[in-house]
Parts: structure tokens; C-alpha cells; sequence
């Protein structure tokens, strides 16, 4: 599978964006568990991080990361830019994670700089 550059950023250091795709989007939602609410309710009496939360959100965060590098692939893309996440509760005990940027197709800075000095015969 083909690696796709991920940026928060509008651009990509050492790369130039030849084409803008559009927007790509990656969703999960996800649901508690009973077993882990419990586990929650007795550390919130002790206080501490809940393992089990964290480990539901990680595995949702790559879950959409996978998603929306799979519909920037499908575009033609090869990086994606102006990446953001959100979340939001759609129900008692389930959560949204959603994903989303703008794909687009780069290549190095170096070859364009490359094209340009080059002399033409």
C-alpha cells in the first residue's frame, strides 16, 4: 500500500502540491463497553487515567487515519493537508471520531527545482 503524508498544515515542507484532489474524510463510531464503564466509575473514585478509554480512542484515531488515507489513495492522492479532527456523542455511551483534510497529489520541491534549472535543448 502506498504511504500517504499526513499534515495539520496547508503544506508540506520539501514537497510542492501539483494537483488538489478535495476533501477526504474518515469516520468511526464507536460504543462503550459495560465493563470498562465500570472499571471508569471506580477510578474516577481514585482518580487516575482510564487504560480502557485510552485504548478504545487510539484504536479509533488509527481506524479513521486508515480510512481517510484509503479515500485520499482513491482520489489519486498522495498526501493529505489541512488535517482535523472532531469528535461529538451521537448517543448515551457512543461517540463519533471523525477525520477529514484535503487531498492532494505532491512531489518533491528538489525535482521541480531540477525541471526549472536544467537548460532545454
Amino acid at each position: 500500500m502506498s504511504r500517504v503524508i499526513l499534515s495539520t498544515t496547508e503544506f508540506i515542507y520539501g514537497k510542492k502540491i501539483i494537483k488538489h484532489l478535495g476533501l477526504v474524510r474518515g469516520t468511526s463510531i464507536r460504543a462503550r463497553h459495560i465493563g470498562h464503564d465500570i472499571l471508569a466509575w471506580m477510578r474516577g473514585i481514585v482518580g487516575g487515567e482510564i487504560h480502557e478509554y485510552t485504548k478504545l480512542l487510539a484504536e479509533s484515531r488509527e481506524q479513521v487515519l486508515d480510512r481517510i488515507m484509503q479515500d485520499a489513495r482513491e482520489l489519486g492522492g498522495n498526501a493529505i493537508v489541512g488535517l482535523q479532527f472532531s469528535t461529538s456523542q451521537i448517543a448515551q455511551g457512543a461517540a463519533e471520531l471523525v477525520v477529514y483534510g484535503t487531498a492532494v497529489l505532491v512531489e518533491d520541491a528538489e525535482d521541480l527545482l531540477d525541471e526549472l534549472t536544467e537548460p532545454k535543448i
